[in-house]
């Protein structure tokens, strides 16, 4: 099923009477476990495993939302455009990595050898998306333990 198809069905799943779906996150974690997190026009989140059911592990739904925020800042970072994979997209820690790699080639390709710019700004960004983790968390409509 391609990730569109699965996006959609996510969104379906996380339908409420009270709320409107605005869009639908996808992560891998660490374990090759995929979440999706919905987001509501209220400001809500609902994280959804591949069955389409609700994550109840505030562990998986913090990561989850840590590197898909990781990867939004690198995207918007990335000095060279060609590295970005356009949505829709799976938010990963290898996609990361290729992102902070491809920035490092176009930045000695431009002539820096010493500290990398983006890493340095995608450290500063660390803070915000951390808050960020910690409001899908704590905004999260289903417990989570």
């Amino acid at each position: 099923m391609a990730l569109v198809d699965d996006l959609e069905r996510m969104a379906r799943a996380a339908e409420a009477a009270d709320d409107r779906v605005t869009g639908v996150l996808v992560a891998e974690l660490v374990d090759g476990r995929r979440v999706y997190l919905c987001a509501y026009e209220s400001g809500a989140w609902l994280a959804l495993d591949e069955e389409g059911t609700p994550v109840s592990s505030r562990r998986a739904v913090h990561d989850a939302a840590s590197i898909s925020g990781l990867c939004e800042v690198a995207e918007e970072l990335s000095p060279d455009p060609a590295a970005v994979i356009p949505p829709p997209r799976v938010a990963t820690h290898a996609y990361l990595d290729a992102l902070g790699a491809a920035a490092r080639r176009f930045e000695h390709e431009h002539g820096s050898r010493g500290p990398s710019s983006f890493g340095a700004a995608l450290e500063g960004a660390l803070t915000a998306v951390e808050a960020l983790a910690e409001q899908v968390v704590a905004r999260n409509r289903a417990p989570l333990a």
